[in-house]
C-alpha cells in the first residue's frame, strides 16, 4: 500500500493541497510564505519582549499569560517552535501557545531563536538555553513558580527541547520539572526504517530532512556530533525530567522517537508516549479540525496540565 492510502481518511485529502518544497533550493520561498492567521484569544495576553540571547545578541521572545491573573506564582512553559532548524517563528504557533495557557493556567515563553544555515549549531540551542536562564531572572517580575518550569516543542522544537534537557542537566540547571518533545527531530544519521519510508507527499520527508540536518550542523557535519545537536547520540539519559511525547506512524521521526522513549524508560525516567496510526508529520496542525488532531492536541495539553499539578 502506498503512503497516501495508508493515511487516515480524515486527514488524507490535505496531502494533495499541501505546498511541496525541496530544501535547500526553496528555503527562501518557504520563509516568505505568510504565517497562518490566528484568532487572538480574549483571555490570553501576548507581550513581545527583547532579551539578551547567546553571545549578547538581542533576541525576541513572546510571552503568553492569562489576562485574568493575580500575583500568584504560575508555572511556565518554554515553548520552542519547529521548522527543521531552518524555518519558523514564534508567531506561527501563537494559537498553540494560547491553548497551553488556557489548558494549564500557565505562562508560555517562546523564543525567536536563530536559524540555520545562517546560524548553524550551536546557535539555536544556545539561544534556547539563554531563554531558559532568562526565566530565572524574570521570575519575580512575571510571578513565575520556579519549581514548575517545563520545556516543549514540536519537530525541530522537540529536538531542541530534548537537547535543552540534556544541557540543563549537565550544567546543573535551571531545574526542569517536565519536558514535552513532540515528534522530535533528534537523529542526524537518517538510518532508521521510518527515515527511509517517508520520501514524498508529506509535510516533512527524507530529502528535506537530510538537507536540513546538513544546514543545521554546518562545519560540524563531518565530525563528532554533539548530543546537544542530535540528542539521540547522548550516551546517558539518566536524570532527565518526566517526559511526554507522541508521533504519527507515518512520520519520518517515528523510529527515533520510539528509540528515545525506550531509552528514557530503561533509565528510569517516567515517560508517556502516544503513537497515532495513519498520521503523518505535524498532522494536527495541517488538519486541526479532524477528530484525531483534536485528540492529539488535547493529549499533550492535558499532559502539561497534569505535570504542573504534580
Amino acid at each position: 500500500m502506498d503512503f497516501k492510502n495508508r493515511v487516515l481518511p480524515e486527514i488524507r485529502e490535505s496531502l494533495t493541497s499541501l505546498p511541496l518544497f525541496r530544501l535547500p533550493d526553496d528555503l527562501a520561498i518557504v520563509r516568505q510564505s505568510p504565517l497562518p492567521q490566528a484568532l487572538k484569544s480574549e483571555i490570553v495576553r501576548i507581550i513581545d519582549r527583547k532579551i539578551t540571547g547567546a553571545g549578547n545578541q538581542e533576541m525576541l521572545i513572546k510571552i503568553f499569560e492569562p489576562v485574568q491573573r493575580d500575583e500568584t506564582n504560575l508555572p511556565v512553559l518554554l515553548w520552542i517552535h519547529g521548522g527543521g532548524y531552518v524555518l519558523g517563528h514564534p508567531n506561527g504557533e501563537q494559537s498553540l501557545c494560547e491553548s497551553f495557557v488556557k489548558a494549564a493556567n500557565c505562562i508560555v515563553i517562546s523564543p525567536d531563536y536563530r536559524l540555520a544555515p545562517e546560524h548553524p549549531f550551536p546557535a539555536a540551542i544556545e539561544d534556547c538555553y539563554a531563554a531558559l536562564k532568562w526565566i530565572i531572572g524574570a521570575a519575580e517580575e512575571w510571578n513565575i513558580d520556579l519549581s514548575r518550569i517545563a520545556i516543549g516543542g514540536g519537530s525541530a522544537g522537540g529536538g531542541l527541547t530534548a537537547a535543552l534537557a540534556l544541557m540543563a542537566r549537565d550544567k546543573g540547571g535551571p531545574p526542569i520539572c517536565f519536558q514535552m518533545p513532540l515528534y522530535p527531530m533528534i537523529d542526524d544519521r537518517n538510518v532508521t526504517p521510518s527515515s527511509h519510508e517517508i520520501t514524498d507527499l508529506a509535510v516533512w520527508n527524507r530529502a528535506n530532512n537530510l538537507a536540513a540536518w546538513k544546514m543545521y550542523l554546518g562545519e560540524h557535519a563531518d565530525g563528532d556530533i554533539s548530543p546537544y545537536a542530535a540528542p539521540i547520540r547522548a550516551k546517558d539519559l539518566t536524570g532527565l525530567p518526566p517526559t511526554y511525547t507522541c508521533v504519527g506512524q507515518l512520520d519520518p521521526f517515528r523510529d527515533e522517537t520510539i528509540e528515545y522513549v525506550a531509552r528514557l524508560a530503561q533509565t528510569g525516567v517516567d515517560v508517556e508516549f502516544q503513537l497515532y496510526p495513519g498520521c503523518y508529520h505535524a498532522f494536527e496542525h495541517v488538519v486541526p479540525d479532524a477528530e484525531v488532531s483534536q485528540r492529539t492536541r488535547n493529549g499533550y495539553a492535558n499532559a502539561l496540565a497534569r505535570a504542573f499539578q504534580r
